[in-house]
Formats: structure tokens, sequence, C-alpha cells
């Protein structure tokens, strides 16, 4: 008999999330994920007449195949794959995790190749712009280690987290957008000696509120492409193919990073700047505000959720949000201003809008965790 809880999430992953509708097929991608979450959404996909397929993946698999891949097995893996992926019309990754640094010590050029030939056309081009998608993380002991809790403590926060409701949230987010869509000057200042201006004017504006990825909660841009001056420093630790970075630092100039530095794997992390031309500007803005999540776990689909975070994503935008930039990286690094975590502001065209992580004017007050449901 299934969890009442994992039969709650599989309804909202396709009757909320993709909005699967009769006739349309989708892709289940289990990541080392549990037969009892593909089994309810093989029959909630079923019972609201979609075509479920399942793939099973395995992550300790993935590294053997990702270590050493010539450009032809790539290319071929990529090509068989890409024509599934064209065949869907939705798609969901459950993604666990029993290690996260599997992935420590493929090389960084390896791990280009594979973003380049693989990952490039078969999702960030095909599936992430042409299918209804949501990608989300499955609770597993090493999640739990990563957030200092319990087994079980930790699957009771992911369930409060990953089922509220959303739908609550979306109608509090629609005044943000579309203050953010009048929005020309954005000023932030955080924690250390984070100090950012940039533009936001004219880029697309997209709320995300239970699509997409769940734990969901932020509202999402691009700033113009050459607008970003000043520091942003970043407070929560983040991994990027199996590297952990601490305290990451960037320095704009005219929308490019001019200096980058962590407390450690400084020439790795400027290596992964390195990357293309792209990769040393930002693709992406996003206000977080999840009631439930207040702290990081090293793990961007829920950090970047932070209630009273920001993140400033160096690399590729997206086709809603397009400013121009072009890459094969998108790495979400965040910053809480939250009290405990150094506070800070967010003005629109000189406007306060957050402080210390809490929504300042009237309209926004639906955002702040009092009202979305955090106990």
């Amino acid at each position: 008999m299934l969890d009442p809880r994992v039969r709650r999430l599989a309804q909202l992953l396709v009757r909320h999330s993709t909005k699967l509708q009769k006739g349309e097929h989708l892709l289940i991608e289990l990541f080392d994920a549990p037969e009892c979450i593909g089994i309810a959404l093989v029959e909630e996909a079923r019972a609201v007449g979609g075509n479920p397929h399942v793939a099973i993946r395995s992550n300790r698999v993935m590294r053997a195949l990702n270590e050493d891949a010539s450009e032809e097995n790539l290319a071929t893996w990529a090509a068989y794959d890409l024509d599934r992926m064209t065949r869907m019309q939705a798609y969901i990754a459950i993604r666990g995790s029993e290690n996260v640094s599997e992935m420590s010590g493929v090389s960084d050029e390896q791990m280009k190749r594979v973003a380049r030939i693989y990952q490039k056309p078969v999702h960030f081009e095909r599936r992430v712009n042409h299918t209804k998608w949501c990608v989300l993380r499955w609770p597993t002991p090493s999640m739990a280690q990563l957030a200092q809790m319990s087994t079980k403590a930790f699957e009771d926060f992911y369930f409060d987290v990953c089922t509220l409701d959303y739908a609550k949230m979306d109608a509090a987010c629609q005044p943000l957008a579309a203050r953010m869509s009048k929005t020309d000057k954005v000023h932030i200042k955080g924690p250390r000696d984070t100090d950012l201006t940039f533009s936001i004017k004219g880029i697309g504006i997209v709320p995300c509120c239970g699509d997409r990825n769940i734990p969901d909660g932020e509202c999402f841009t691009a700033p113009v492409k050459t607008s970003v001056n000043g520091v942003v420093h970043y407070n929560t630790p983040t991994i990027y193919n199996g590297v952990t970075f601490d305290n990451v630092r960037l320095v704009f100039k005219d929308g490019k990073i001019v200096e980058a530095t962590a407390d450690q794997n400084s020439d790795t992390l400027n290596a992964i700047f390195n990357t293309d031309a792209g990769s040393r500007y930002v693709g992406e803005f996003a206000i977080g505000f999840n009631p439930f999540i207040k702290t990081a776990m090293k793990d961007i689909l829920f950090d970047e959720k932070i209630a009273g975070s920001f993140h400033f994503t160096p690399g590729r935008c997206y086709a809603e949000t397009d400013n121009g930039n072009v890459s094969e990286i998108h790495w979400d690094l965040v910053c809480s201003q939250r009290p405990e975590h150094g506070g800070g502001e967010i003005r629109f065209d000189g406007e306060l809008i957050r402080k210390d992580g809490l929504f300042v004017p009237a309209d926004l007050h639906g955002l702040n965790p009092d009202r979305l449901g955090a106990r």
C-alpha cells in the first residue's frame, strides 16, 4: 500500500506541475528513486488519460558512463534520448542521491563535453523549451545528513515542502511578478560586501509555484546582459559537478564577472567561468520564498527556494527570460538575506521591496512565511 504522502505528491506532479492531458506522453526518469513513486506517477498519469513512460537511472552507472565517454558515444546517446524526448509532451524527473559527490573526480573537460554534446540538445534545448517539465529530489539518508537532520525528520520536512498549497502561493506571487515586469533598476545589498545593481527592463518574468521544480517558490527573470555592476558575496555552500564551493564572491563590471574567488577550489571556480563566452555573464535573477526552507543544505533545488533568498545565476538564460546570454553552464548560486544570515535589502527603482528576508509593500505580504503556511 502506497504512503498517502507519495500519492499526494504524484497527484501534484501530474495534475498541477505538468498539467498532463488526455493522450499526452509523459517521460518519468527515476534516478536512484524507489519504485513506489514511479508506480504512483504511472497510475496518476493513467488516471488522467495520459501515456506514461519510465526510465530507471543509477547515479553510479551514470558516473561510469560520463567518466570517459568519447564524443561518438555521447553523440549517439544524445541522439536516441533526443528522439524519445521529442515524442514527449511532459517530463518528470525524480532524483535521489546516495552520494551528492558522485561525479567528483570526473575531469572538468569531460563534464563540459557531456554538457555540450548530451545535456544541451536533450535537456536545455528540447526538454526545457518544448515540454511541460518538473524536476525534484527524493529524500535519502544522504540528503538528511546534508540537512543535519534525522532521516525521519527530513522525510517529514520533505513532504511539507513539496506538497504545500502551491495554488495559494501562485496567487500571492502575481503582484510580485507584476512589479518586476514594470521595474528597470534593481539594487541589492546583502551579507558581507554584497552591493549589486542591474536592470531587468524589458525581460520576461516567470512565477514558479509548483511547476518546473518541486519544491518551488521563486519568481525569476534575467538582468539586461551588460547592466550588472558591483559585488555579490554568496553565503550558502554550493556543489558543482561534485565539487563543493564556499563563500563564492563575484565582482561584475558591465555584466561580466571580472573577479571570482571562494574559500577553496578557486582555480576550479574560474575554470567553470571560462567554459565559454557566456559563462561570465548572468542568465537568471530570482527571488526565493518557500516558507518551509530556511537554511541551505547543499541541494540547489531546495536552497534556491529559501524564504528570504535570491539567486544570481552565471550562464545560460531561459527562453522565457531571454537576455541574449548563451552558455553551456547555468549555475544557480544563492544568497540568503534572512536576519540570521546577515540580512539585506532588495529595491526596485528605489522602492524597498524586501528587507531582511521579508516583503515590505502590502501587496506582497502574502509571500511572507506566516501567510504561506509555515509553522
